[in-house]
């Protein structure tokens, strides 16, 4: 019994250390902005459109190797902690679902977007896939 008891606590052990290692990005694998472009002017509701090559996408909550679902950073100045979930806020807009665009609404002024892809558990992968920052203008 002592001998089930000891194996059961380091399966259990090893199950825990599973669950909070970080999720392998494959090599290669590449996040980016198919609308808008860097330095496009706006107006009204923004279609955004996401691009990701080299991985899938998969809703959170579902762990598939080579996966991961979008998060929109809004008018971040620094990336969030990336040995963490990323943050649910309205700059850090979780698309768990699986989504690949959205639209946004934007007070008129200069925004920047950035997406990070996370994985089952919205941290972000190892190495982070992530996108370059994008600076877009919304015109009143």
């Amino acid at each position: 019994m002592r001998i089930l008891l000891v194996v059961l606590m380091g399966l259990a052990s090893l199950s825990a250390t599973a669950q909070t290692a970080p999720t392998p990005a494959p090599e290669g694998a590449r996040l980016y902005f198919i609308s808008p472009k860097d330095g496009e002017t706006v107006r009204g509701e923004v279609k955004v459109r996401f691009g990701l090559s080299g991985m899938g996408v998969a809703p959170a909550g579902v762990a598939v190797e080579g996966t991961g679902h979008h998060h929109l950073l809004i008018d971040v100045e620094e990336l969030p902690p990336l040995d963490r979930p990323i943050p649910a806020d309205e700059h850090h807009v979780h698309f768990g679902k699986g989504q690949t665009e959205t639209v946004l609404r934007l007070a008129p002024g200069r925004h920047t977007l950035q997406l990070l892809l996370g994985d089952h558990l919205h941290r972000p992968h190892q190495p982070p896939v992530i996108s370059e920052r994008i600076t877009i203008e919304v015109a009143e």
